[in-house]
């Protein structure tokens, strides 16, 4: 015992209770300077991160009205979460919010708002650091969560209000903002010249190609194999803010629209054929018929020339037991 409290601080329920309360305070509070400090840094500050935005265009650069929606999205979803952090009652539950997330939402939320200052200084090589942490973070949190705390139809609210704002904050860092961060790093722009020169949109189109491609083949594989709704919804979102902003390469532009077909197409196949192979599983797990059994009105014995037809009082009594 400690001897200044009167609790037994080395208890397992103890400290995942302080762990509980820790994050009742510390994620609301990291959400809150999220919010804040992107608003701030997209309304009030001049240049804004849309004038930013505007002033270093990349082949796969959003369009800010959608990709502002999803931002919101993505917010809404983490007030549900920080909701769910008071009002969680399951013991399960629980054991999700401070063992699968833990603290990693909050440094996600910390990272988020360092980079919008560091974009609206145009320190990219900083955002870029930062967003790449911010992808690592997320990772590990969503595999923690998919490994030891999968999502089960049994508990809803854990599915919409943890599993679905981590993986809209993972896929909108992975599909868009890291490989944006990086394109304006590395130089792959496309800003008009000085003397009001237009810019040319077909610069750079193979890399914008590359990195549309194959974040999106990974969606698809995810999406298909694991039936995600979340991140089909994220997915085909993010593409919509891709081919949202014209004009765009050729090679960004189809690919963008080919996938914002394919992702909806490959999680309803992925269903049907989930939903096909379960009735194939339960019709080759029936009853199966056993030598004798074909009539039970005949009594098979070790000679087939002895079997013998039995009245239904027999039969009766070997079925019921009487």
């Amino acid at each position: 015992m400690d001897g200044s409290l009167p609790l037994d601080m080395s208890h397992p329920a103890v400290r995942d209770y302080l762990a509980l309360v820790r994050l009742q305070v510390l994620t609301p509070l990291s959400l809150l300077i999220n919010i804040a400090t992107v608003l701030v840094c997209a309304v009030v500050v001049n240049p804004s991160m849309r004038t930013i935005s505007k002033l270093n265009p990349t082949s796969i650069s959003p369009r800010p009205a959608v990709i502002s929606v999803y931002v919101a999205a993505m917010y809404l979803g983490q007030i549900g979460y920080c909701i769910l952090l008071v009002l969680a009652r399951k013991p399960e539950t629980k054991r999700t919010l401070t063992k699968g997330v833990g603290l990693t939402l909050v440094f996600a939320n910390w990272l988020m708002a360092l980079w919008a200052v560091a974009w609206v200084f145009q320190w990219f090589l900083v955002a870029t650091i930062l967003q790449g942490i911010l992808l690592v973070v997320l990772l590990y949190s969503n595999i923690a969560l998919l490994t030891y705390h999968p999502p089960t139809t049994s508990r809803p609210f854990d599915m919409a209000l943890i599993h679905a704002p981590l993986r809209f904050f993972f896929v909108l860092q992975f599909a868009l903002m890291f490989p944006l961060n990086l394109f304006i790093q590395l130089g792959l722009t496309t800003p008009p010249m000085y003397d009001g020169t237009p810019a040319d949109y077909d610069a750079h189109p193979w890399p914008g190609f590359g990195v549309v491609f194959g974040t999106n083949l990974v969606s698809l594989l995810v999406v298909a194999l694991r039936r995600d709704i979340v991140w089909c919804v994220a997915a085909t979102w993010i593409c919509v803010s891709i081919w949202a902003l014209r004009p765009k390469p050729q090679t960004v532009y189809i690919t963008t629209l080919v996938f914002t077909v394919l992702h909806p197409l490959a999680l309803i196949a992925a269903y049907i054929h989930a939903y096909f192979s379960s009735r194939e599983t339960a019709d080759a797990s029936g009853p199966v018929a056993l030598p004798g059994d074909e009539h039970p009105g005949l009594r098979t014995t070790s000679n087939p020339s002895e079997t013998q037809i039995r009245g239904p009082r027999e039969v009766d009594e070997e079925v019921w037991g009487q």
